[in-house]
């Protein structure tokens, strides 16, 4: 009877298990896709929170520190996307850097960004005490270029 239980128990966990992994799961994985793919999608990508990929496209970038309002345009070579953003950008974001950026498609085929992390080198470290943080971030993108 007890073996019974314990059988059961792990009959149980292992279908909880396997339905996190390949149902439950899918619905709330962010995907990664460039502005080709993302609008190959149509309507369809409308509303779908996902990951976009691509380069700031140069001469794009618009910036109001007071409404902290950033739009740009991510592209991929092929196509490109109009994103906003509110919020301060990473200091290390300008043209013509990679970046990825969370969010969704609006109506108005804008996408609506919730986060923006971009792409730098491998090679990072804080700077060292008495270095100005400044002049790091500009080794850096220098280095990383577009």
């Amino acid at each position: 009877m007890k073996r019974n239980r314990v059988i059961a128990a792990l009959v149980v966990m292992a279908g909880v298990f396997g339905w996190l992994l390949f149902g439950g799961l899918e619905k709330n994985v962010v995907f990664f896709l460039t502005p080709k793919e993302l609008l190959a999608k149509g309507t369809d990508g409308v509303g779908v929170a996902v990951r976009l990929g691509g380069q700031v496209k140069p001469g794009s970038v618009q910036w109001d520190a007071k409404t902290l309002d950033l739009r740009f345009t991510v592209t991929d070579g092929a196509r490109e996307m109009a994103v906003r953003s509110t919020g301060a950008p990473p200091q290390m974001f300008r043209d013509g850097m990679g970046v990825i950026v969370e969010g969704r498609v609006g109506a108005g085929g804008v996408f609506e960004a919730t986060n923006l992390m971009v792409k730098h080198s491998n090679e990072y470290r804080a700077p060292k005490p008495g270095e100005e943080a400044h002049e790091k971030y500009k080794t850096l993108i220098k280095q990383t270029g577009p």
